[in-house]
Formats: structure tokens, sequence, C-alpha cells
């Protein structure tokens, strides 16, 4: 008996070791560190075991044109013509001990860049990435309230002139 006690004891600790080393669910909307963005994370993959994430806001959603914005640095000149809202900048983050890992494409530059999220409280998210395992950076998202995703602004036509009115009909003596 108390080597049974004993055993389930050991396994019970393994287990809340094993879930304590498991990352935090990053699943919300993320304000971006420079307040330009908010980035939708969602679960996705098999199982919902993976982190994806998509832009949901721009704080400048059109050019100054009123054109709504669109991935103009993609190194794919056939994909330069994609609205940045809605589009996927994270697919497939893979756990990684405390974190999810893989790659988050950056709209700004048009690369792709090696990074790590990582919960650090109900209200923060850690961001950091590498290019080419040398230029690294990081910045904390901030949580935001879901949104649904933004539509951008298209600029309103020309008020068309009205009509003149017909004057109206007078009833004639009889």
């Amino acid at each position: 008996m108390r080597l049974a006690l004993g055993s389930a004891a050991l396994l019970l600790a393994g287990l809340a070791t094993a879930s304590a080393e498991a990352p935090k669910d990053p699943s919300g909307t993320w304000l971006t560190g420079d307040g330009r963005a908010k980035i939708r994370l969602d679960r996705c993959g098999p199982g919902q075991s993976l982190v994806c994430g998509k832009v949901v806001w721009l704080k400048v959603p059109n050019t100054d044109a009123g054109a709504p914005r669109t991935d103009l640095k993609n190194p794919d000149p056939k994909k330069r013509s994609r609205p940045v809202i809605g589009l996927q900048l994270i697919e497939g983050l893979k756990p990684d001990e405390e974190k999810f890992s893989g790659e988050l494409y950056n709209i700004e530059e048009g690369k792709t860049y090696q990074v790590s999220l990582e919960r650090e409280s109900a209200q923060e998210l850690s961001v950091s990435g590498c290019l080419l395992k040398i230029l690294c950076g990081s910045q904390t998202w901030t949580r935001v309230p879901d949104v649904n995703q933004q539509a951008a602004v298209v600029p309103p036509e020309a008020p068309k002139p009205a009509k003149a009115a017909a004057p109206p009909k007078s009833a004639k003596p009889e």
C-alpha cells in the first residue's frame, strides 16, 4: 500500500511538472508594441496544438491616397496587392517549452523572422524574433478586447448633384 501511494505521488508530481512547462495559451487579440496593429491569435492545426495569427486592425488602415494598405514589400510581386487587414502573419507556431515558436511574416519589411511568443501575464505577451539568427529584437504586446475584423475605410464617392425637384403641380380651377 505504501509503495502504491508513493508511486501515485511521484506520478502526480511528474504530471504537475509536465503541465507547468506547457506554454500558456496566447489566444486573443493583441496590440503590437508600437500600437500600429492588432493581431488576433488563435489555436489552429491538428488538435488545436499550434498558434496562428492575422491582422484584424490597423491604426492607419489606408494609404494617403485613401486605398486600403496592401502587402507592398512582399518579395513575391503577385502578393503585393493583398490587403494587410486579414493577412495571416503567423502560421503554425509550435509549443516549445513555455512558449510557442515558429515564423512570423513582417509586412513592413517583407521578411520572415524566427519568432517565439510567451505569455508574461494575462495582459502581456512577449514577442521575440530573429532574422538569420543575428538580427534579433523583442517587444511586448498588450491584450485588448476582441474585435471584429476591421474593414479598410474606402473613401466615399463624390456626391452626385441632386436632381432639381419638379415644381408641385397646382390644381387647376374648374
